[in-house]
């Protein structure tokens, strides 16, 4: 005897299927959406030793800033930016996209304010000069070489921000070199602007007397996005660290293997942390800043949580 099915109670039973897996997955989808907004708000400091000075130097503690994406209204950022001052620290570098609101200025000046009482150098990046815009998440994943092609209606008030660094002391390191002396040492610095918009210009090293490189002295390079091309030339040209921005840290890492992309062609290996770049026969320190923000268009941090990092920096064996 043949059995007949019931085809109705079997569509039933497989539509009840799909609606529970429908369900579970929007579960789980919201689950992450909510986790990766209250990561957002895990600030933290890193806390990094690097051998770069001259033998004999004190150490030098470095406050390493990058990527806040300040808006109106965040009130833990600040205070958090805030309490960083207690840190003390001998420098603080700023490697750009500082901003992500046209209004936002006020606020990320009162934020660093404490900060600002320190010695500092900084870079742009693209969100200093540029609002962010909605964009299709799923382009992060692609390995595009295109730039940004921002309009005149997206420019932010980057020179009102730069005047207020600049009136506390901070010096603006756009394509230019810089020299100064920290604690009987002499800082040689040189930075460009964001090669992510095409605006890097390497202006080699600051020029001194014929006799002034024999003072103990270390080279600081600085860059908001590390393309390879840049980090390169620093290396090349003699750079004892390099300090960078940009990636995120890959903003959304899976656990255990990390970043997915880098928004750049730095590998994803690099997105966050501390490696040693090497070119052209030289290993040099370089410093990627998983950075403190986020678009306000991508609020959202998956085991990337957002940091300022604290180097202190120690002389060679």
């Amino acid at each position: 005897m043949v059995e007949k099915t019931n085809f109705s109670s079997a569509f039933g039973r497989a539509t009840s299927t799909t609606a529970l897996l429908a369900g579970g997955a929007a579960a789980v989808g919201s689950a992450l959406l909510g986790y990766g907004l209250y990561e957002t708000q895990k600030f933290g400091l890193r806390r990094e030793t690097v051998k770069v000075l001259p033998r004999g130097a004190a150490d030098m503690r470095v406050l390493h800033l990058s990527d806040i994406h300040m808006v109106p209204g965040q009130a833990l950022k600040r205070r958090w930016l805030h309490q960083l001052a207690d840190e003390r620290p001998d420098y603080v570098i700023n490697t750009g996209d500082n901003l992500s609101h046209r209004e936002a200025v006020p606020a990320l000046i009162d934020a660093l304010e404490p900060l600002m009482q320190f010695p500092g150098a900084f870079v742009p990046g693209s969100n200093c000069y540029y609002a962010p815009k909605p964009k299709n998440p799923f382009k992060y994943l692609t390995r595009s070489t295109g730039r940004p092609k921002p309009a005149d209606r997206d420019v932010l008030p980057f020179e009102q921000m730069h005047q207020a660094f600049g009136a506390a002391g901070w010096v603006n390191m756009t394509n230019r070199s810089y020299s100064t002396a920290l604690n009987g040492l002499r800082l040689d610095l040189t930075g460009i602007d964001d090669p992510h918009l095409d605006r890097d210009q390497f202006a080699g090293w600051p020029q001194g007397s014929s006799t002034s490189y024999q003072a103990p002295h270390v080279r600081i390079a600085l860059t908001h996005a590390p393309y390879q091309r840049v980090l390169d030339q620093f290396t090349e040209e003699g750079a004892d660290i390099i300090f960078a921005g940009h990636t995120h840290g890959g903003q959304v890492c899976i656990p255990g293997y990390g970043a997915l992309v880098s928004n750049c062609d730095l590998p994803t290996w690099r997105a966050r942390g501390l490696t040693n770049w090497e070119h052209a026969g030289r290993s040099v320190p370089l410093n990627v800043s998983a950075g403190i923000g986020h678009s306000r268009f991508a609020p959202i941090r998956i085991a990337c949580p957002p940091e300022a990092i604290l180097l202190t920096l120690t002389a060679k064996d």
